[in-house]
């Protein structure tokens, strides 16, 4: 996996707008749960790639502190080579010192070799140095989105059961309404009503009779009054 590739979808995994992608799913728990295990996925293999990244940053920057070092070696070596070419020179051993004098030439070509190839590193390193510091950052964006994606599923999934629960009990609620005991109740009342009247009824009727016939006893008091009456106008002298 090349650097552009790692950096490109790091970037475009921490970017994710999860809100939109849930909006557009049909099923956004399955959507969810795909999305959890790519980005698992992703952040490992990102992880892997990102850290043989900074492996080889470094190692760009051992080898610069070494072409540093070496040239700083190299540096001192020259010196020495000309301080002791110019002792040699002044004793009058002139042979002795051009061979000094060579070996400080030599050492000088070394050191200028190790400055140009520290001074070729350097950009590398920096752009190198921002690539592995983006990198880091898009990894906690993933994982920092990866427990959002977690937090989001499990919140979605509490509303469904809850949202299930509401709907059990709502169908539970409506079959009540269909078998609604209240009409039953309303039937059984008409029907107590109903015993209450035919109970009126027949006291009315009761009653009805028990005054017709106190009315006969009247009569019949009546009509025994006058026979006696009658009797006593005979029987008076």
């Amino acid at each position: 996996m090349t650097k552009q590739t790692i950096l490109g979808r790091v970037t475009q995994l921490a970017k994710a707008n999860i809100n939109a992608l849930i909006d557009q799913a049909e099923d956004p728990q399955k959507m969810l749960d795909q999305l959890i295990r790519d980005y698992t996925v992703n952040i490992s293999e990102a992880e892997q790639a990102v850290a043989a990244t900074i492996g080889n940053l470094r190692l760009m920057e051992q080898d610069h502190r070494e072409d540093v070092e070496a040239a700083k070696e190299w540096g001192g070596k020259a010196l020495a080579a000309s301080r002791k070419a110019d002792e040699l020179r002044a004793a009058g051993s002139a042979g002795e010192a051009d061979k000094f004098d060579n070996l400080a030439k030599v050492a000088l070509g070394r050191q200028l070799r190790s400055e140009r190839e520290a001074g070729t590193a350097e950009p590398t390193i920096a752009a190198q140095t921002e690539v592995v510091e983006r990198l880091k950052s898009g990894l906690d964006q993933m994982k920092t989105k990866l427990s959002e994606l977690k937090a989001k599923r499990d919140e979605l999934v509490a509303r469904a059961k809850s949202a299930e629960a509401q709907n059990r009990m709502m169908d539970s609620v409506k079959s009540i309404d269909v078998l609604d005991p209240t009409s039953e109740l309303s039937r059984f009342e008409d029907k107590v009503r109903r015993e209450e009247a035919r109970a009126l009824g027949k006291q009315e009727l009761a009653a009805s009779s028990l005054d017709a016939q106190f009315e006969q006893l009247d009569s019949l008091g009546d009509s025994a009054e006058v026979a006696a009456r009658l009797a006593a106008l005979k029987s008076a002298p």
